[in-house]
């Protein structure tokens, strides 16, 4: 930063400097034609009152040994003349000639040092047209120009040294608060997450740096301890079935047993092989919804069958537990992802007919409206404690009145709605059971 600064500083004094030098010399050459313009005119005006002034030449120009004139007449030739250009015309005969207007010319005159600025004059006197020639040597403007060049040479570098000094202690100086946070940063481990970095007090873009990583670091708390506890929950659930199996094939293998009760060991144990797979199952569809959404597979599904199929495999169940399945009015045809809606309607279904009292009454329905697919599962349960409620959708989350299940159905219900760029809500009812509704975007 302080190279670049320096660079782009020391283009700007560059150009400073060249403005100075140009605008010096154009104001030093403009000192210089004034001063020829007065003199010449003196001259001038001597020339129109006494025709050929040969004293005047001499005696009117100050700094003789630096300005000079001469008078030419009207065919070229010089008949007056100072001291020190004597025999050494200013300008040849036809460029005499030719002089309309005051004009100015560059010579080089020898024994003048540097160029020789002259100004021609037209004038009328006694003696007919003459052109009346005054010269002065520009060395006191090289002198001069000189003289900046070396100021500008020694002053330029030491003020562009300062400068970048000044930059470099500028650059650190704002730069010390992110080298700080840098610093903070790097101690910062997996285990040290509630570490924060120190927020300089100005409110500049440091400090909204340091605070836009603050709440970076925040959200990376809670994304670690929300994976936390998703794993020592999920290994709580899993430990579970894992012993019961252990325990019945230890059972199984401890002695001679009858036929019968070999079947029911492995029939209990296959219940619990049953109950991993779905909740691998499931702990494998959250994982996937959180690390970047389900992926879906949408095509244009019958709709009433697909609900229809669901309810017909849960009828014998719900039939020995004294609770009907109701299928409301449902669209027939949308465009959804057919694995993913029966999964979600599989779990809604169970949590509905287990938490229904006998001769209760689940209801299945569906409605297109304002351009989205709501799917709703209802029951004549006792429903949904209000404050579980705002908590239904986490994973493992169980109220009181549901002590059973791994408490993911939910949470895999609500990851499928937001595939479908949708959401999903839980309520309780008019009639006091609880009714979850899926909200689903029919758009690909």
């Amino acid at each position: 930063m302080t190279l670049a600064f320096t660079l782009g500083t020391a283009l700007v004094l560059l150009a400073v400097c060249a403005f100075v030098y140009r605008s010096a010399g154009d104001d030093l050459l403009a000192a210089a034609d004034a001063g020829l313009v007065s003199r010449a005119e003196v001259i001038a005006a001597d020339a129109r009152e006494n025709g050929t002034p040969v004293d005047l030449i001499g005696t009117r120009l100050i700094e003789r040994d630096e300005a000079f004139a001469q008078l030419a007449d009207g065919s070229g030739a010089i008949v007056q003349s100072s001291p020190i250009v004597e025999g050494k015309p200013l300008l040849d005969p036809a460029t005499i000639r030719s002089i309309r207007r005051p004009t100015y010319f560059n010579r080089t005159i020898p024994g003048i040092d540097n160029t020789t600025r002259v100004i021609a004059v037209p004038v009328h006197t006694a003696n007919g047209p003459q052109v009346v020639l005054v010269g002065a040597s520009l060395q006191d403007r090289r002198d001069e120009l000189i003289q900046l060049a070396a100021t500008l040479g020694i002053g330029g570098p030491i003020a562009l040294l300062i400068i970048a000094v000044a930059g470099w202690l500028l650059a650190g100086a704002i730069l010390r608060p992110v080298e700080e946070m840098q610093r903070e940063a790097a101690e910062i481990t997996s285990s040290d997450l509630a570490r924060r970095l120190s927020i300089p007090p100005a409110d500049d873009e440091i400090s909204r740096l340091g605070r836009t990583l603050n709440s970076m670091l925040e959200r990376i708390e809670a994304s670690f301890a929300h994976e936390r506890r998703f794993v020592d929950n999920a290994s709580h659930e899993l430990r579970t079935p894992i012993a019961v199996l252990k325990a019945e094939l230890d059972l199984a293998l401890s002695h001679a047993r009858s036929p019968a009760e070999l079947e029911e060991a492995l029939r209990s144990a296959a219940e619990e092989t049953d109950h991993l797979a779905r909740l691998a199952q499931d702990l494998l569809v959250l994982s996937r919804a959180s690390d970047s959404g389900l992926e879906l597979h949408r095509t244009d599904v019958d709709l009433s069958s697909l609900i229809d199929g669901v309810v017909r495999h849960f009828e014998p169940h719900a039939a020995e537990s004294g609770v009907r399945i109701e299928v409301g009015s449902t669209p027939d045809r949308a465009f959804v992802d057919p694995v993913r809606i029966r999964q979600a309607l599989d779990d809604l279904i169970d949590n509905a007919v287990r938490h229904t009292p006998a001769g209760g009454v689940v209801r299945v329905s569906a409605v297109r409206r304002d351009g989205c697919l709501h799917v709703r599962v209802e029951d004549t349960g006792d429903g949904v404690p209000a404050a579980f409620i705002p908590h239904a959708f986490e994973p493992f989350a169980r109220s009181e009145a549901n002590g059973d299940g791994a408490g993911l159905g939910l949470a895999i219900v609500r990851a499928i709605a937001e595939a479908h760029a949708g959401s999903a809500e839980i309520a309780n009812t008019s009639e006091g059971g609880a009714a979850v509704t899926m909200e689903l975007s029919e758009r690909p």
